[in-house]
């Protein structure tokens, strides 16, 4: 059997709680704030530090397994810190212009 040493298990173990406290922390967010323009910053900041520190536990244990450094979960950390952050942008210009466009007075007839 191939069990992981108590260097790589023990801050796995505590980086996989944190990033799910930190996810968790994001969802809680999103039920508790009012309007969408905070509730969609909450869980956007916790699921890219959680997915982080989660990917992190990923790259200790799969290291910890092979024998020597494995890098290849450090790829997918440009992909969430870009994802994320301009899906957030992306959804938060749709709200403002949705906002606009029910903001305007109405056109006078003529």
């Amino acid at each position: 059997m191939n069990e992981l040493p108590l260097w790589a298990s023990l801050p796995a173990a505590l980086l996989l709680v944190a990033g799910g406290l930190l996810a968790l922390t994001g969802s809680l967010g999103l039920l508790k704030f009012k309007n969408f323009y905070a509730r969609i910053h909450a869980p956007t900041l916790g699921s890219t530090l959680g997915a982080v520190a989660v990917l992190l536990a990923s790259l200790l244990i799969s290291s910890a397994r092979a024998g020597h450094l494995v890098l290849n979960e450090l790829l997918l950390v440009p992909l969430l810190f870009i994802s994320a952050p301009v899906t957030a942008m992306l959804l938060m210009q749709a709200a403002r212009k949705r906002d606009a466009r029910h903001a305007e007075p109405p056109s006078p007839s003529a």
